[in-house]
């Protein structure tokens, strides 16, 4: 037996509600792979999954939790072994599958990516899929030729999963770290993080006439969308690139097609879920070699399993700050 966070629906109201149960492993659904879990996070996803409205989720009961990391328990797949330490991000394993806060789980085995050396679980889980879309985004600045010196990179969100990762990464990197944050008590926090600057949400949440405004960043990892989104794009300098990960501040894009054309700015999507297995080692073998271990560990907020619901509905609410570390065994 083993302990698993459970959201349960009920028939008549349509209202959801999460507690902790006690499970057999016939209960897991079929796979590949049985992981002895170690750790989890709390990303905006989980949130909207405890919710009680459910959120992604589509059939119940439902574990949540859109990644892990833990030691391979069984294996009918080649690739993996009894005792060989996995992480597992996407594949919308916590949204239509079964995922990580439990203490066991079963996945397809071609969903998991084997621990990069220099990472145990507990790291690989400070980073998370917050961490790893951070490094994704990152990247993909690097292949459209951001380089450190080129000029300051501005991170929105900087104080969220995602926007904590980027700032450390990027200033491990050499550059010049702009974070924006609508949260001022959180301003030392990022500049522990690597920022050299702090930029107020207020100043950059709203659109303006000007299509285009003073080119300002060599490159962005936005994490809000909407507004502020369309607002970066026009001080973008010629020729810069923005990492869309995220839409907390909306999926609408009320902007211009100006910067695309006079400045050649490039707007790229970074999805995390479905990446190709080549691309996620890529990025696993890049966050063990680039990011800062202290740095990591100063964004840490340890957790358990029982407080999971408080955590999911804090994060709907913005009320979060860098990286939930679940320790489902504790």
């Amino acid at each position: 037996m083993f302990k698993a966070l459970v959201v349960n629906k009920d028939e008549e109201s349509g209202k959801t509600s999460a507690a902790i149960e006690e499970m057999s492993l016939e209960r897991l659904p079929a796979g590949d792979v049985t992981v002895a879990v170690e750790y989890s996070t709390v990303n905006y996803k989980d949130g909207l999954c405890i919710g009680p409205g459910g959120g992604l989720v589509r059939n119940y009961p439902h574990v949540p939790g859109i990644d892990f990391a833990g030691t391979v328990e069984a294996s009918q797949d080649a690739r993996y072994k009894p005792g060989d330490k996995v992480v597992l991000t996407g594949w919308r394993v916590g949204e239509a599958h079964w995922g990580g806060y439990s203490q066991k789980a079963r996945v397809n085995a071609d969903w998991l990516v084997p621990l990069p050396e220099g990472l145990d679980t507990r790291a690989a889980m400070a980073v998370g899929t917050a961490g790893f879309t951070a490094m994704l985004a990152v990247m993909a600045l690097e292949d459209h030729g951001l380089k450190p010196g080129d000029g300051p990179v501005l991170v929105t969100g900087a104080a969220g999963g995602v926007g904590s990762v980027a700032v450390a990464l990027l200033a491990a990197l050499g550059h010049e770290v702009a974070g924006v944050t609508g949260r001022p008590e959180t301003a030392d926090y990022l500049t522990g993080l690597g920022a050299t600057q702090i930029v107020a949400r207020e100043e950059i949440n709203e659109t303006v006439k000007r299509p285009l405004e003073a080119e300002t960043w060599a490159g962005c990892v936005d994490a809000v969308g909407g507004a502020m989104l369309a607002r970066v794009l026009g001080q973008m300098k010629y020729g810069a690139s923005v990492g869309a990960v995220g839409l907390a501040g909306g999926a609408g894009l009320p902007g211009t097609v100006i910067p695309f054309l006079l400045r050649g700015v490039n707007l790229l999507g970074i999805d995390s879920v479905m990446q190709p297995y080549g691309n996620r080692v890529r990025a696993w073998s890049r966050i063990a070699a680039d990011l800062p271990m202290d740095k990591l560990e100063a964004m840490v907020v340890p957790a358990t399993l029982g407080d999971l619901p408080k955590l999911g509905a804090d994060i709907l609410k913005g009320q979060v700050k860098g990286r939930v570390v679940v320790d489902v065994n504790a």
